[in-house]
């Protein structure tokens, strides 16, 4: 059986590891100290320990993730998202130990994982780009330097993370006065997200649209552009809603940009799935911001209005399958499709993380709703990495439609043990500007400020039910400990009984919310 190493953790290897298992394939994962008992270990086939919690001595570390792939006798090793997916040495390392890394060739990620020689590619391409610094400054480089670069592209600007991506190592700077802290602040996150700290510079258009196009390339020469993801609903530049179609973009602008997206793409020679990001501004002008070498968090909202399964098809190319969609399918939206991501984080206090023990999971369900998520009834969410618990996505016919089933079901989902971001996607989905598809990447940075002193979460719905399941989940919590002193390393039956647990422990009854 060909086997497949996921190099991630959490929702996205979950969503992986049943990839793999529907196209017939083994799935090897990995997992950290604190990821002893997370879901994607009891999914896996199997599973294998490759370090302690930080990320830095666990995840990101290639000789180890190489190693695990040749001994446990995986042929292809998937990224994922985060971590170590734009990393070009990690491509090379797979390549050289004579495994099949899923997505781009190193050269590639090199070329355009590296933001500022994306867009020497775009340019060369003829494809705008946002005016910007046309070199990057590691950390050796003096910030006068950076300064006297910021001073000529004016103000505001954004410093971002050469490397970046999921908003960090990003900073937006309003004046000189600003400049310092932001470099110094921009490098150090960089440093700890992707192991560079190297930044550049680029010009913040007033008012934009963040508007994506996801690409799917064969090795036969074969690039398809997708319909756009509208992803401008953001805070403090991580997306927070995405959806697709956009409701700015009309038909030849879709096309016009799709069209630029796959021209940047074949100009490198692009395999596997990317996206190319673009910036909208107010008079319908787009401007290439960035490509991201790898599959996007996002990429189920595409998945849902086309009916690909950009998982599968990235694991066929990756076996030199040819591309065989049509152009038009991959262009045409058949519904509209909204995707919030829950975060362990309060948004009572500025949307602080959130760790700790998860004691209950009530997950919504019903036509048109996807819930793709990592974290289990028992699962501690720890504080090392992203504190993403899930991501819901809910589709319908038409975009009014699909908001009313979205807040169906955010309505039913229920998450207790820890604060999480429900509460205020309740309330985000009932705004008028969102209803309406009024805004850009500065809206909920705005509708944050203005409701600064309101709650989002009443003490009674945050503690409701504590009692019901106390007693629900005592016999759940005392198999989950057992199974946790397990080895985790072979999988078999104690794993098979895991996943049975976990799929009795999600559900708990509660009393319904009281008027």
């Amino acid at each position: 059986m060909v086997k497949v190493l996921i190099a991630n953790r959490g929702e996205i290897a979950v969503r992986i590891i049943r990839a793999c298992r529907e196209l017939g394939l083994g799935s090897v994962a990995v997992y950290s100290a604190c990821d002893r008992t997370a879901l994607h270990v009891r999914l896996a086939d199997e599973a294998h320990h490759i370090g302690p919690s930080p990320a830095a001595e666990s995840y990101l570390r290639i000789d180890r993730l190489v190693e695990v792939a040749t001994r446990a006798g995986a042929s292809l090793v998937h990224p994922g998202y985060g971590f170590l997916a734009e990393n070009a040495d990690f491509a090379q390392a797979c390549v050289d130990a004579g495994l099949t890394f899923v997505g781009p060739t190193p050269e590639a990620i090199r070329r355009m994982g590296n933001k500022t020689a994306a867009r020497a590619v775009a340019i060369e391409a003829g494809v705008p780009v946002v005016p910007g610094s046309s070199a990057s400054f590691a950390d050796d480089v003096p910030e006068a330097t950076v300064a006297a670069e910021a001073a000529r592209l004016g103000y505001p600007l954004v410093v971002k993370a050469v490397a970046g991506g999921g908003g960090k190592g990003m900073r937006t700077v309003a004046s000189e006065a600003d400049l310092a802290a932001a470099i110094r602040t921009a490098r150090s996150e960089a440093r700890s997200a992707f192991g560079d700290s190297a930044i550049y510079l680029e010009r913040r258009l007033r008012a934009p649209r963040h508007i994506e196009i996801q690409v799917l390339g064969d090795a036969h020469g074969t690039m398809l552009p997708f319909v756009e993801r509208e992803c401008s609903i953001q805070r403090r530049h991580q997306k927070v809603v995405e959806e697709s179609p956009s409701p700015a973009l009309d038909e030849a602008t879709r096309h016009a940009m799709a069209d630029c997206a796959a021209r940047v793409a074949r100009s490198v020679g692009y395999t596997n799935a990317g996206t190319i990001e673009f910036l909208l501004d107010e008079d319908g002008r787009f401007y290439l911001l960035e490509m991201n070498t790898r599959l996007q968090v996002e990429h189920p909202v595409t998945e849902s209005v086309t009916g690909v399964d950009l998982v599968h098809w990235q694991l066929r190319i990756a076996q030199g399958a040819r591309l065989t969609l049509s152009p038009e399918r991959a262009l045409t939206a058949r519904a509209h499709a909204i995707e919030c991501r829950v975060y362990a984080e309060d948004p009572d206090l500025s949307f602080l993380p959130s760790p700790g023990l998860v004691r209950a999971i009530g997950v919504p369900a019903g036509p048109g709703i996807r819930d793709d998520r990592g974290v289990t009834a028992g699962f501690e969410i720890p504080v090392f990495y992203d504190s993403m618990i899930s991501k819901l996505i809910a589709w319908a016919d038409t975009r009014a439609e699909a908001i009313a089933r979205l807040k169906r079901a955010l309505d039913e989902y229920r998450v207790v043990g820890v604060r999480t971001t429900l509460p205020f996607f309740r309330w985000l989905v009932d705004e008028p500007a969102f209803l309406e598809g009024r805004f850009d990447t500065t809206y909920l940075d705005r509708l944050l400020a203005d409701h600064q002193g309101r709650r989002f979460v009443e003490a009674t719905e945050a503690d409701e039910g504590d009692a019901v399941i106390a007693a629900g989940l005592a016999a759940w919590f005392r198999a989950h400990r057992a199974a946790a002193d397990m080895p985790a390393a072979a999988g078999g039956a104690w794993r098979r009984a895991a996943r049975l647990e976990e799929r009795r422990g999600d559900w708990v009854s509660r009393p319904p919310r009281q008027p």
